[in-house]
């Protein structure tokens, strides 16, 4: 008989379900929809934002900036990585600023933004900021755990450089590019509705809970951040997916 879920996946699952049951237990103890609306009320909320008329746009415009500002932090964070961990007067010069990106409020970042960019530019921008530290360091540690023999070796035995690359630095930095872009996801949404709840552009979800929280609709902001951790979610199962496509030594 084949088994369904596995041990894990069962404690998993009592995980979520202790979650809703203190969530129930707790606003049957404010009793009040102003302060934590029942589970059950915040669900049917959730499925009518889904007959929503501008919920697509909403949704599509916050994706669409996660996935530009992953992009660019991808980019970015690979080039300036490769560079880093080859070179390490290069590391000297780039780690004070990976520190001072990491180091800044994501807040005060935003701030200096609203100030030099347009609304709709800002949520980017902060993605931008947010992931490329991820990204960068991550591929940085990767090229330092080479092992400098393998390298020695292909240049003694003159192997072409491309060969190099494609079966030896690639196969050493691969998962620490997945860990570093699933962290960098992770920490990235986050960062995008910040953005999106003080830069209001017209669509996103961070401009919907803003609303949602001016007319004091909790249920209604509960509903957006929801769906929020749902799109985290199957992004980061998409990266970790392509980990299991791309990464075909590991099996």
């Amino acid at each position: 008989m084949k088994i369904l879920f596995t041990k894990r996946q069962y404690i998993s699952i009592a995980s979520v379900v202790f979650m809703l049951m203190l969530w129930k237990v707790l606003s049957l103890y404010f009793k009040s929809d102003f302060i934590l609306p029942a589970p059950e009320k915040t669900l049917l909320t959730s499925l009518k934002l889904f007959t929503d008329v501008g919920f697509l746009a909403t949704v599509g415009v916050t994706m669409a900036r996660g996935i530009i500002g992953f992009i660019l932090s991808f980019i970015l964070g690979l080039s300036f990585g490769i560079l880093a961990g080859v070179s390490p007067n290069f590391n000297a010069f780039l780690k004070p600023i990976l520190v001072t990106i990491r180091s800044t409020p994501v807040v005060a970042v935003i701030l200096l933004a609203l100030i030099w960019l347009s609304t709709s530019s800002v949520p980017v921008f902060i993605a931008l900021l947010t992931m490329f530290p991820f990204i960068c360091t991550n591929v940085i540690d990767g090229i330092k755990s080479i092992d400098s023999n393998l390298t020695e070796m292909a240049t003694f035995y003159k192997v072409n450089n491309v060969r190099i690359v494609k079966e030896v630095y690639i196969p050493a930095i691969m998962p620490f590019i997945i860990s570093g872009a699933s962290s960098a996801m992770g920490i990235g949404w986050r960062a995008i509705i910040i953005g999106e709840v003080l830069s209001q552009p017209q669509y996103g979800i961070g401009t919907a809970m803003q609303a949602a929280q001016t007319f004091l609709k909790v249920d209604t902001v509960i509903a957006w951040t929801i769906i929020a951790v749902l799109i985290s979610a199957i992004f980061e199962k998409l990266i970790r997916w392509s980990e299991k496509r791309i990464v075909v030594w590991k099996v």
